[in-house]
């Protein structure tokens, strides 16, 4: 609780007002500036009103004219939102966008309606004249997130053996190690057909462990040079030139966008999009990237070849496809090819979905593009190193992308990537090689769980 002075206060009276609390306090502390008092209370003296985990506290003390109390109620709104929310025929959804709540009280029902502007929205006196956040928005919050615990969990796990490659038989045990020239391979042998093999999934006739080639992708990835991933290689014994290491790129790029392009990101309905210049072999083009506001993953991306007048539909379709859906809402500058594109590709009068495209951003504004520049900031960190690049459909970028969304851990999102906030959860300390290795052709799809309980 808190308590502010409403008027000039004299040393006497603030003396016999402490000495009115002390005798129920545990705790008590004034700021600097003698205009707030900070206490705890004591155990025994209040009332104690419980709502599932969530406590609210009400006492009455007696106070001076000269004091103004202000209680904070916020818990206590939140406890009954969380009430309701948990009761049977309470939140009607009307759209993606309005809910509607019913009265506690039996007096009809209020509406709740969401704006990327003006956040969520309610009809009832106590949002409209005290602005704040009621119980009814806290309830329709409450029920989208039991709501999202059942979305679909995709799990990409590190491949285990469990069966022979060719009789497909279970019983199958270790049997000794093939030392090659930069290591050694597990060997296997199979007591249904008497046969041996070894497995090196993702990595088969490659001359360097999957170790060295994952180190030298994580290394890159991270801002370093193909020389200066080489020199590093060195240190644990990898001998390779630039090429190779640029090679190995090429490849494992491709195998994994083939793999990770049939998964489908559970993204949130506020997109961003934005266009960043960089040169290709010499010349000035754009690069193009939309992405999710909430999990931060990057949809898709397209080059182009000017700023203003060209064509980023194919973006759009691809962002569309990749996560199987429209967004309701898609924040980007004024760039007039955004709006041309957002209407023929997200508008439909036919079915009445209309949403909002917002183009009033500024940075220091409520509504910015924030988090896209920092999108922006990774890929020149990248392109910085490189001076630019040689070709438009450079595996760099599409690396990037993966790295991004399945590697790098963001602090923005407490140290997990847009791919687990997207419901895409890669395990193992080695995410490259855990990639890779699901990458491979003959293995089956990503294993899908529910999100926590079934409720």
């Amino acid at each position: 609780m808190k308590y502010s002075p409403s008027t000039a206060l004299t040393a006497s009276g603030m003396e016999s007002s402490l000495r009115a609390l002390r005798s129920w306090s545990n705790a008590l502390t004034m700021s600097s500036d003698m205009a707030t008092i900070i206490f705890c209370i004591k155990s025994g003296t209040v009332a104690m009103y419980c709502y599932g985990n969530l406590y609210t506290f009400r006492t009455r003390i007696a106070m001076y004219s000269d004091w103004n109390m202000t209680v904070i109620v916020e818990v206590e709104r939140r406890a009954r939102g969380q009430v309701i929310s948990k009761l049977d025929d309470q939140i009607e959804r009307l759209d993606g966008l309005t809910y509607k709540v019913r009265s506690q009280s039996g007096n009809g029902s209020y509406t709740v309606k969401f704006s990327t502007l003006k956040d969520w929205s309610c009809s009832c006196p106590d949002h409209i004249y005290r602005e704040v956040k009621c119980k009814h928005i806290w309830a329709v919050e409450f029920s989208l997130r039991i709501r999202d615990k059942v979305q679909e969990n995709v799990v990409i796990q590190p491949v285990v053996i469990d069966s022979c490659l060719y009789c497909k038989g279970q019983a199958i045990f270790k049997d000794g190690l093939r030392h090659n020239k930069y290591g050694d391979i597990q060997k296997w042998n199979c007591r249904s057909c008497g046969r041996y093999f070894t497995i090196n999934v993702g990595f088969e006739r490659m001359k360097h462990n999957p170790q060295g080639i994952t180190t030298a992708m994580q290394l890159y990835f991270a801002g370093e040079s193909l020389r200066n991933v080489t020199r590093s290689l060195r240190l644990i014994g990898v001998e390779v030139s630039y090429q190779t290491v640029w090679n190995w790129i090429q490849k494992y790029t491709a195998l994994m966008e083939k793999y990770l392009e049939r998964i489908t990101p559970q993204v949130s309905d506020t997109w961003r999009a934005d266009e960043l210049f960089l040169k290709v072999h010499g010349n000035l083009k754009y690069l193009y990237a939309l992405m999710d506001d909430q999990t931060r993953f990057w949809i898709a991306q397209e080059i182009a070849n000017t700023k203003f007048t060209a064509d980023v539909r194919p973006l759009f379709q691809q962002g569309k496809k990749i996560a199987g859906k429209k967004p309701k809402f898609l924040i980007t500058d004024g760039a007039p090819n955004f709006h041309e594109a957002f209407q023929k590709e997200f508008t439909d009068m036919r079915r009445y979905y209309n949403p909002q495209h917002i183009r009033e951003i500024h940075m220091d504004g409520k509504v910015h593009n924030n988090k896209q520049e920092r999108l922006n900031g990774e890929i020149r960190d990248r392109e910085k190193v490189t001076r630019n690049l040689k070709t438009m459909d450079t595996p760099i970028l599409k690396c990037e992308q993966i790295y991004h969304n399945f590697i790098r851990p963001h602090m923005a999102l407490d140290g997990k990537t847009p791919a687990d906030k997207a419901g895409i959860e890669v395990q193992g300390e080695n995410k490259w090689l855990t990639l890779i290795q699901n990458a491979s052709a003959k293995y089956k799809e990503p294993k899908r769980e529910a999100r926590g309980n079934q409720i």
